[in-house]
């Protein structure tokens, strides 16, 4: 039987699953039998708070931790690196193979990945020499300071200048009134705190840049001439030009390139004949073609070396100098290339810290964790900064194997089977990621795993073979893979053969998998930049691919949507019990269905209490009820409703029902919520009650014109004498009746659930829409028509109210990946 709600919830849900937290399965445990099952559930949540529990898997890594890892700094770069003896040799190798020096300045991993710090910073760190490895606050401008990053280490100053106020808690709640601080010298920022953020939205690959104060990075007029590094992308597809080494080429604008407007493409300049090499990146491209269509820079540049694999990027040294017809341009046209040059020197600077080896999945992984870490940082701890940072200290092949393992599904992976063309070694890149990932070989001890896991890595020959071996009376002749291993499982579960696990090991060898940590930190990444479970990193592929286009807007960030660390942490927690909910209905565990609704009425009671004492001044805008936890629970007690309805369970249904209208009051949902309220009391024999029930829906202005026209005529038909006397006025139009048209037609196939094919007025094979478009030709009035699925309709209205839908409001766009506003 289908359940009303069902499908929406999977889609909060998402594709990926969040692992669970150890918090909730004491908490979705049998009752004790000597208690109330729902007293049991109500002492468990108030005595187990929810933003404290969902911590607990963020910082505890079971014995296989990163967190309670200790850090060393490199002797040779001054790095601060994992403590483990695989990644110190490994790295101090690579400084010495690398030539890298001691510097006297040294930031740390996060700083250099995550901060937004200035050219005049960069160059007062350079003057003064500073030695300090850990900063706790970086200078922002007046529209960042709400994005303040803050470090473990010393917490009563602040590098290049003094903070005044700085608290030593650094719980989120406290982490806008750190950002109060003194710049050096000269420079003097306003001390009013602003969070609007405007982020143009229009490229996705380019990493988010704070250019208020272009005045402030000393590069107008000063700078004439830069060269920089960045490479040639799209190489495969012009592979047949043998390049060499310091070889000279040169760039051109492709305007009418379909995939990109600002495209500009790399010319073999050594050949005589200007042959074509590539492109140049998106993110550059963006920023250098106004330069080069308003003749402002002239560009060339040589090969700085070629790559290891044939497919890979081409890293060349590219250098642009302003051309000597800038000087004749008038003072309007000059101010404009001005500053777009100046852009293009910022834009030159973020470049410079990507890497021409990464991977497009890899950079889109890292842009998604830099994405985040700039809007959501107050909602880490420091711990998992700290965490989150490391990941850009791995090497190349540690990242792309991490992603490869983060996209695929699961849980455990085969190091044998690990196989990637842009991985050379598979196993340092294991052994590089021991603190993301857990392993097993088949030397430890089976019964600490869970089987049916470990059963599923082996391939259908490798069952047959271990059943031969060790199940040989059983006689079995199948050959799915799935009754397979419930084969062996059931061996396993019934103990029928005690040898069978350290057999299914022998057979694996050493698997890997993500930790539930790292699992859990990158989910919760992913849910922030995506902002919905249904998209995910393929978001994009479809973009590299030119399969989708988002629409170009504005991210006008004014308000956050989690106000601080335990709203999200109770978010999560509610996304878990989502989950566990569907997944109970898969497999028709209806205790724990029970359990999951008891838990989400008791939370949602506990979250409507806590906004009834809090106050309501300056409180973000409505529509981001739908990112809180008491809407995630409402989803749950919905589709609670139509469970308990299958099972006949009508006064449970009723006692959910009249709990989520008395707390959700502003919601379209509440139509078909009173709606089944009146049907369920009904069932129950109280048409007093279900009369006043549809009545009352009636006048609610929540409720939309379908739960309306169908309470309309619940009225109708309960309110006859002598309950009501006096007829509704909306009696006549409900009772109107509509004009039925039988269209007849010969069938040539009627079986269910297939698509029936009709013989029309013509003679010809066609189906029920082109049969009725026939008849309304001919005999039903010689009308002409279309038939169309709503998706036309939607593109036509798309398209007309594009401007209204794209509207510059604040809020409504958090993400560069959504088609909608959020309050849709």
């Amino acid at each position: 039987m289908h359940l009303h709600g069902w499908e929406s919830l999977k889609r909060l849900i998402g594709k990926r699953r969040r692992p669970r937290s150890s918090h909730l399965a004491r908490l979705l445990s049998p009752p004790n039998p000597t208690s109330d099952s729902r007293g049991d559930v109500a002492s468990d949540a108030d005595t187990q708070p929810s933003s404290s529990s969902a911590e607990e898997p963020a910082t505890i890594m079971e014995g296989h931790g990163v967190y309670d890892m200790d850090w060393v700094s490199c002797p040779v770069c001054d790095r601060s690196i994992r403590g483990t003896n695989h990644n110190v040799n490994s790295h101090i190798d690579t400084c010495l193979i690398g030539g890298t020096k001691r510097k006297f300045t040294q930031c740390t991993l996060l700083q250099f990945q995550f901060f937004k710090r200035s050219k005049m910073e960069s160059s007062q760190d350079g003057v003064k020499h500073e030695t300090e490895d850990t900063v706790n606050a970086v200078f922002s401008s007046k529209n960042d300071s709400s994005n303040a990053l803050l470090l473990p280490g010393d917490s009563h100053g602040s590098r290049n200048g003094n903070t005044r106020g700085l608290s030593s808690d650094h719980s989120p709640r406290n982490i806008e009134t750190v950002t109060e601080i003194v710049p050096p010298e000269t420079t003097v920022l306003d001390n009013t705190i602003s969070h609007e953020i405007i982020v143009p939205c229009g490229t996705y690959m380019f990493p988010q840049m704070n250019m208020d104060k272009l005045d402030a990075c000393g590069t107008k007029g000063d700078d004439s001439v830069i060269t920089f590094e960045t490479y040639i992308v799209g190489r495969r597809f012009h592979e047949s030009i043998e390049l060499q080494q310091g070889a000279r080429v040169s760039v051109a604008r492709e305007p009418e390139n379909a995939k990109d407007r600002n495209a500009i493409k790399v010319l073999y300049a050594d050949s005589g004949r200007a042959e074509m090499l590539g492109y140049l990146p998106r993110e550059l491209s963006k920023h250098l073609s106004p330069l080069i269509d308003c003749r402002y820079i002239e560009c060339e540049g040589f090969v700085d070396s070629l790559p290891e694999l044939r497919h890979d990027d081409v890293l060349i040294q590219l250098v642009c100098q302003k051309s000597v017809a800038c000087d004749e341009m008038k003072p309007s046209h000059l101010d404009f290339s001005e500053s777009l040059w100046e852009n293009f020197l910022l834009a030159t600077e973020n470049i410079k810290l990507q890497s021409p080896k990464m991977t497009k999945y890899q950079k889109n992984f890292s842009l998604m964790i830099e994405e985040v870490m700039s809007h959501h940082s107050h909602l880490f701890t420091v711990e998992e900064k700290l965490f989150i940072g490391s990941f850009s200290s791995l090497s190349d092949e540690g990242q792309r194997l991490f992603v490869r393992l983060y996209t695929r599904k699961g849980p455990w992976f085969r190091v044998s089977n690990i196989s990637y063309p842009e991985i050379q070694d598979p196993q340092k890149a294991v052994e590089e990621l021991q603190c993301y990932i857990y392993s097993f070989q088949s030397s430890e001890d089976p019964f600490i795993y869970d089987m049916k896991e470990v059963i599923d890595l082996l391939n259908v020959s490798e069952m047959r073979k271990v059943i031969n071996l060790k199940l040989p009376k059983k006689g079995i002749n199948c050959a799915r893979r799935h009754e397979l291993i419930n084969i062996l499982f059931s061996a396993y579960a019934n103990g029928a053969c005690p040898l069978l696990p350290k057999m299914v090991l022998g057979q694996v060898g050493t698997c890997i998998r993500i930790s539930s940590s790292s699992d859990i930190l990158f989910w919760r990444i992913q849910r922030l930049f995506f902002l919905n479970g249904e998209q995910d990193l393929s978001a994009f592929l479809l973009i590299d691919l030119g399969m989708i286009k988002f629409p170009d807007y504005v991210c006008n960030i004014s308000h956050q949507i989690f106000q601080d660390r335990s709203d999200l942490l109770e978010y999560e927690e509610a996304i878990e019990v989502a989950q566990i909910m569907d997944e109970s209905l898969e497999e028709s565990n209806m205790e724990m269905v029970i359990r999951c609704i008891d838990i989400s009425d008791i939370r949602m009671c506990i979250s409507f209490r806590g906004k009834s004492q809090s106050s309501t001044s300056g409180s973000p805008p409505q529509f981001f009820s739908t990112f809180s936890a008491s809407f995630v629970y409402s989803k749950v007690l919905s589709l609670g409703v139509s469970f308990f309805e299958r099972e006949h369970r009508y006064e449970d249904a009723i006692r959910l029902l009249k709990g989520l209208l008395r707390r959700i009051i502003h919601d379209s949902r509440r139509g078909y919520w009173m709606l089944r309220l009146s049907v369920d009391l009904e069932h129950m024999n109280r048409l007093n009650e279900s009369l006043s029930v549809a009545e009352e829906g009636i006048l609610d202005p929540w409720v939309r014109a379908g739960s309306r026209i169908a309470l309309q005529r619940r009225v109708l038909r309960l309110g006859k004498p002598p309950r009501r006397w006096r007829i509704p006025d909306y009696a006549d139009s409900v009772k109107r009746k509509i004009k039925e048209v039988c269209i007849r037609g010969r069938p040539l196939t009627s079986e269910t659930a297939t698509k029936n094919s009709y013989y029309g007025y013509d003679g010809e094979l066609c189906g029920v829409e082109q049969l009725a478009l026939q008849y309304y030709a001919e005999d039903g009035g010689g009308w002409s028509g279309v038939h169309s699925e709503s998706g036309i309709w939607m593109t036509i209205f798309g398209l007309l109210m594009w401007d209204v839908i794209f509207f510059n409001v604040p809020d409504v766009f958090m993400s560069r990946f959504q088609v909608l506003y959020l309050i849709i």
